[in-house]
């Protein structure tokens, strides 16, 4: 069996990070812009106008990124399984014969789409927390100025308008809740949402590469991991469930904590017998 190299995507991962820190930076100096001591609803429409169109060209930032960038990793995973399995001498070699076969043109199809879904919750998460910010905001700007029955600017005290920043730097900060209602910043969930997708992208073709090519087991790689994964690493997975053996089905360990969790760098080697049976 030959251990497939871990891909490393770092540096497509941190070019889509940066754009996504960059645009909030920018909506950020644009709510940062708004005079809360005498808002006007005109005012305050035409910073939401902007903030959806930076939003908007993110989103089409994100879009070309996650259809050039995922069918990249996806064919390093059909590359990786024709050279694990001895069928190319290297990876190179691997690459110039890689192509995708039914399953993994499917696959490579719904992971673009959930990947473009993901990300499109983060900036229609956004956009709608600014809105509700800025709508709030306006209205107790109005508020605070009519109950000093003052018309002029500057009538707000600095605690209220401390607030009022905040409620509008917390619109921008907190990009998407997840299920487990942790909060995420916009550019942290990013991170953890292509690193985690590239990766599966890599190891679900390498997986249906392999079973085309009637390899039913892979191994775990190692890398010296210090959390709960580290009592997987080098164990023999099954690549099919009913393929023989007492081994535990690789689709099985998906969504648990203890490996293949988000941000995983854990990989699968295919082979076609468990490294115990040779």
């Amino acid at each position: 069996m030959r251990d497939v190299p871990r891909p490393d995507y770092e540096y497509e991962v941190s070019r889509l990070v940066s754009e996504y820190t960059r645009a909030m930076y920018r909506i950020a100096s644009e709510l940062q812009r708004l005079d809360l001591t005498d808002i006007s609803r005109a005012n305050a429409q035409a910073a939401l106008a902007e903030v959806v169109r930076i939003l908007s060209e993110l989103n089409g930032t994100s879009a070309e990124w996650v259809t050039r960038n995922l069918p990249v990793a996806a064919t390093d995973g059909v590359a990786a399984a024709i050279f694990a399995l001895g069928v190319a001498d290297t990876l190179d070699e691997a690459r110039k014969i890689a192509k995708f076969n039914r399953m993994n043109k499917a696959m490579v199809a719904a992971v673009i789409a959930d990947t473009q879904t993901d990300l499109l919750a983060v900036t229609q998460n956004v956009e709608r927390k600014v809105r509700a910010a800025v709508r709030q905001v306006t209205a107790e700007s109005m508020r605070a100025n009519m109950a000093r029955g003052v018309n002029g600017r500057r009538t707000i005290n600095r605690d209220t308008l401390e607030g009022l920043r905040r409620k509008l730097d917390d619109s921008v900060n907190t990009g998407i809740v997840d299920a487990a209602g942790r909060r995420w910043r916009p550019e942290v969930y990013v991170d953890m949402v292509t690193r985690t997708k590239m990766m599966l992208a890599h190891q679900e073709a390498a997986v249906n590469e392999a079973v085309a090519r009637e390899a039913y087991y892979g191994v775990i790689s190692r890398h010296g991991a210090t959390d709960a994964c580290r009592n997987w690493e080098g164990r023999t997975v099954k690549l099919v469930p009913d393929a023989p053996g007492s081994y535990p089905y690789l689709g099985d360990l998906r969504g648990r904590r203890d490996i293949f969790h988000p941000n995983c760098r854990h990989i699968v080697s295919p082979t076609r017998k468990p490294p115990d049976a040779e």
